[in-house]
């Protein structure tokens, strides 16, 4: 079937972008803050027990997020002064609330991520997507005193409904659709996609493919390298994508920090959160979605 939900675009042929301050590439730190269920396969580091009810080794791996990785994680976010763009999961309010309470001190943007990582988005009729995603909104909006402005899809799963729900809803922007470096409209009216990562992200890196610290920092440098170097005329995106499970267990951790350094210090750069993002791209371009 054809995809209905975006045009296709080519970057070279778009009105050129420009971010605050003459940066070239508007760059977030993507911080998934998630719950899981104890009885349902997930991300998982060892395939061998993941359809296993409990399953200490894969459960146990991922709640070491919410209980240490996040808290190595706010000191260096702190120490560079990044205000964190957090993809949270519903279920964290009630779950984790020192968390949110740690992110509302900080003033870190809230971007609805499910209910939790255990359910997919997918495969929802639509009364049922339509009472989720309310249910969710609300839980998020109740617990920050912010209503979320944009969404990410549980592992990035939404039905064809989904942009449309969100609209109705308030939503401005989708981050599922990891298929370009500018944000761009789609065809939902009030509706954006704004860049996310799948490859600049530490499952991908660091479960998917095993990478050491080192060579994570020197991906980091390549992509905003390359993102600097193309946006000579037109602004760019860059989405660093991290999950506290992974990326902040101990022996990653001065690699997280060091490329936080790199992005935080690097002149060309606007470090800020994916709301501002959107927020900037429908004011300036003058394009309402």
């Amino acid at each position: 079937m054809h995809n209905e939900l975006f045009d296709y675009s080519p970057i070279v042929d778009r009105e050129p972008i420009h971010w605050p301050g003459g940066a070239r590439v508007a760059c977030y730190v993507a911080v998934n803050i998630e719950h899981y269920h104890v009885d349902r396969g997930s991300t998982s580091i060892f395939p061998g027990t993941a359809g296993l009810a409990p399953d200490p080794l894969n459960y146990g791996w991922r709640d070491y997020g919410p209980r240490v990785g996040i808290w190595r994680l706010i000191e260096s976010l702190d120490r560079h002064r990044v205000r964190a763009s957090v993809m949270l999961n519903s279920d964290v309010c009630e779950r984790y609330p020192q968390i949110v309470r740690a992110g509302l001190e900080r003033d870190w943007a809230w971007i609805a991520h499910g209910r939790d990582n255990s359910t997919f988005q997918a495969g929802l009729d639509a009364d049922d997507e339509r009472t989720l995603l309310a249910e969710v909104v609300d839980t998020i909006e109740k617990a920050t005193g912010r209503r979320p402005r944009g969404w990410l899809g549980p592992a990035l799963t939404e039905t064809f409904r989904t942009p449309a729900l969100l609209a109705e809803l308030g939503l401005r922007y989708v981050l599922d659709w990891c298929n370009d470096d500018q944000p761009y409209p789609l065809n939902v009216p009030g509706m954006l996609s704004v860049p996310y990562s799948i490859e600049l992200n530490d499952v991908s890196l660091f479960v998917g493919r095993n990478l050491s610290g080192p060579e994570f920092v020197r991906i980091v440098e390549d992509q905003l390298e390359q993102l600097h170097a193309d946006s000579a005329e037109s602004g760019r995106v860059m989405a660093l994508v991290l999950h506290p499970f992974i990326a902040n267990q101990p022996f990653r951790q001065k690699y997280v920090d060091q490329a936080l350094r790199h992005l935080a210090g690097h002149p060309g750069v606007w470090l800020t959160t994916s709301d501002e993002i959107a927020d900037h791209y429908l004011r300036t371009a003058g394009r309402e979605a």
